[in-house]
This record gives structure tokens, sequence and C-alpha cells, in this order.
């Protein structure tokens, strides 16, 4: 594809810029279409914004190279790989139940400047089959990964109680299933007033069962009032 190129493009010019920009704006944008969807923290614009601007500061690297000579084209680039993780960071939230949302996100906008910083110096064919394989993992394998997770032997659930009392029961039902027990945390669901209990814990299952099974199976039990996987 590189020699299909025309020279236009590989110099930096107003056409070659020009083009590596729009390119950066239209691989972002496709990257946060999917993001934004979902509803999640960095959508559309913020994708757009990110991939543009490593572009950009590629763009910027290899001109003061062409104007000073003995400049490293490289350094710019290396800051934008790793000065993106304050904008990933802040993505990434944990729950009150100690779920962690985001990770996905910040992911993908790291390889979004990875994708603009491609775009900047020129390397067409690179940017985009890495933007079209970047969306395909986004928009589509995250099913795949519910599956497999859907069937692992272990669970994280979260899991209500009337009162205290009740953990014992659900423990010792537990052991009775064959289900090993780690990780337990306790918390009050509904504030003070509320005699209930929540728990934190994580099940170790002997063999592999749908985790939706798991679940139907807790919700059955008399005490429980509500049951959930994080």
């Amino acid at each position: 594809m590189e020699n299909y190129i025309p020279e236009v493009l590989k110099e930096i010019n107003t056409v070659s810029i020009t083009v590596r920009l729009l390119l950066s704006l239209l691989c972002g944008g496709i990257l946060g279409v999917e993001r934004g969807r979902k509803k999640r923290p960095a959508g559309f614009r913020t994708y757009m914004l990110v991939c543009m601007g490593a572009a950009l500061v590629m763009l910027t690297s290899e001109y003061i190279t062409r104007i000073y000579g003995n400049a490293d084209p490289a350094r710019m680039g290396a800051q934008v790989i790793s000065g993106i993780g304050f904008l990933g960071a802040g993505t990434i939230i944990v729950t009150g139940r100690n779920r962690v949302k985001g990770l996905t996100t910040a992911a993908g906008l790291w390889a979004a400047a990875c994708v603009g910083l491609s775009l900047g110096v020129g390397f067409y064919t690179g940017a985009l089959i890495g933007c079209l394989l970047i969306f395909i993992v986004m928009a589509t394998l995250h099913r795949l990964d519910d599956w497999v997770m859907s069937s692992t032997k272990v669970i994280n659930l979260y899991i209500e109680f009337g009162q205290m009392s009740d953990v014992g029961q659900f423990i010792s039902f537990a052991k009775e299933q064959g289900f090993r027990i780690s990780d337990l945390e306790m918390t009050r669901p509904n504030g003070v007033s509320d005699t209930g209990v929540g728990v934190l814990c994580t099940l170790r299952l002997s063999k592999k069962k749908p985790h939706a099974e798991i679940i139907r199976m807790l919700s059955g039990m008399e005490r429980v009032r509500y049951v959930e996987e994080i």
C-alpha cells in the first residue's frame, strides 16, 4: 500500500499536513463512536482530540527535525505515549462495590494516540489497519469476552442479606455446594438504620458452571435479598 501513496503525502507540506490531521480526526471519531454509544466517559470528541493531538505532535516533531537537523523525531512521540496515561486514568473508576470500570476506554485512548502518532509521521498503512483492528476489538470482541468470563471457575459477587446471622448460613450453603469462599468483605448496604448486611466475596468453583446458574441458585435462598456479579 505504501507504494501507492503519492509522494506529496510523504513530505511535509500543506496537503500532507491537512490529510494527516483529517485522517486522524476520522480514525479518532470512528473509535470514539463505539465508546460513545455505550455511554463511556470518553466518547466521540475525546477520541478525535486525542488522535489528532498525537498526529500534530508527530508532525511538529518531524518539522523540527527537518529544520534543525539533529533533533530526535521520536522524542515527542514517546512523551505522548507515556503522557496519555493521565487522561486514561481519569476514565477508570472503582464503584462502591469494588467494581472497576473504564479500563477498555483507557486502553482505547492510548491506542487512539498511537494511531495519531502513526498518521502524524506518515505511516498511513499501519495507522489505518491499526484503527480498523482496534475498532473490531472494541466493538465486537466484548461479546466473546463476556462469554469467556461467564463460565470461569471464579465468580465475584455482591450479596445482600436480611441480617448478619444469614451470612453464616450462606457460607455453610456454599461449602455444601463445593464452593470455596475467599476475599469476603461485609458492608452496610443502605445506611446505619438498615439491619441488613452486604457481602462482597469471591467464589471459587470446583468445576466450570454458567455464572447465571450460580446467581439463580443463590437468589433462591430464603434470606438473600439481592445477588449481583461484579
